[in-house]
């Protein structure tokens, strides 16, 4: 199995950026977080970061026809990149889409996402935890 991981805007500042809502963990944490996981269970994994819509959109359809399943943290395009939403229809690969705050109970633009419309689940508030139930959830599809 094959997953790709992608993370959009700012989530390269994790650990500097608003800890009290991210933690303090930074991205290469996590990187290594889900790494050793999917190692442990024989997955192949990629990692992918920008904070440039086009960029994302781009490496979602490289992803077409050799990877398995996407755990995408879209950042701030969550609520606004319907470009995103459509690279994802596109290439319909199973996609989990992550957040490591409750969006929810956040401001009420951020309880708005174009990515979930294209996700098989949303994963919201369980910090890097979540990362790690996406690999489960797309392994168990």
């Amino acid at each position: 199995m094959k997953l790709l991981v992608i993370n959009g805007p700012n989530l390269n500042m994790l650990g500097v950026r608003e800890p009290g809502i991210y933690g303090s963990g930074t991205y290469d944490d996590l990187c290594a977080l889900i790494r050793d996981k999917c190692e442990a269970e024989g997955i192949d994994v990629e990692f992918y970061q920008s904070n440039h819509e086009g960029d994302l959109v781009d490496r979602i359809q490289a992803a077409f026809g050799n990877t398995d399943g996407i755990v995408i943290n879209p950042g701030a395009y969550t609520h606004t990149s319907v470009a995103l939403l459509d690279a994802l229809k596109a290439v319909r690969i199973p996609a989990v889409e992550v957040h490591i705050s409750d969006v929810d109970a956040r401001e009420e633009f951020r309880q708005i996402s174009y990515v979930a419309l294209a996700a098989v689940k949303t994963i919201k508030g369980r910090g890097f935890q979540g990362y790690l139930d996406a690999v489960d959830v797309l392994k168990s599809l």
